[in-house]
């Protein structure tokens, strides 16, 4: 049975714990027409790093040398499913979506690329859908769609992920929709993007650590 990625969403809310790999919180970036590796140093990655394919269970991040200022270093776990590199964070955000409203140049989308990144935002709620589907970007807020008409949007219409808002609605209803609905629209989220990339990523394999890994500096 194929794992999808709705997993991911259904545990947005699971704060991270110690464990090999990540459960919790997960932010996901999905990038095609661009080389796996490619994407990875356009996030930062460290080529030596890249080459040695450490699993994210083995591999560490250095702890700051006194009296010297620190990078902030995150690990980052990827992989490839079809013709999509994914990268998997629990830090709280993103990589790509820090770096891309950051506009750091390596990290702005191109024609011929497409970027689909769901970044949790726990620093600065609500999380974020961004979908660049060539060299222009469009946000949405979990529940809402880019509104863009894309194929995108239509998948997340149909996983029930685009929730009533107003002044279509009232705010009765909106409030009423959120309160039933809204613990389970992350899980609507990922289901709506798992639909649309066909992406499939293991659980038990991101749980355990054993994909490969990189620590990326935040932009």
């Amino acid at each position: 049975m194929s794992d999808g990625i709705a997993w991911i969403g259904a545990h947005h809310h699971t704060p991270p714990s110690a464990m090999p790999g990540i459960l919790g919180g997960v932010s996901l970036t999905l990038a095609r027409g661009v080389e796996r590796d490619e994407f990875l140093i356009n996030l930062g990655a460290d080529l030596d790093e890249l080459a040695a394919r450490t699993p994210f269970r083995e591999l560490r991040v250095p702890a700051g040398q006194p009296g010297q200022p620190s990078t902030q270093l995150n690990r980052a776990m990827y992989g490839t499913c079809g013709e999509w590199t994914y990268v998997l964070e629990d830090w709280g955000m993103a990589t790509w979506a820090t770096g891309h409203q950051g506009k750091v140049e390596s990290m702005l989308p191109c024609e011929g690329e497409e970027i689909l990144c769901l970044t949790a935002n726990r620093f600065s709620p609500p999380a974020l859908i961004i979908h660049a589907p060539g060299a222009c970007a469009y946000r949405a807020d979990f529940g809402t769609d880019t509104g863009q008409g894309s194929a995108l949007d239509a998948a997340l219409s149909t996983a029930g992920a685009v929730f009533p808002s107003m002044p279509e609605t009232s705010e009765a209803e909106v409030v009423a929709h959120f309160e039933e609905h809204g613990e389970r629209l992350p899980e609507l989220v990922f289901t709506a993007v798992g639909a649309y990339t066909g992406v499939d990523i293991d659980q038990d394999a991101v749980k355990a650590g054993d994909l490969p890994s990189v620590l990326i500096a935040p932009a």
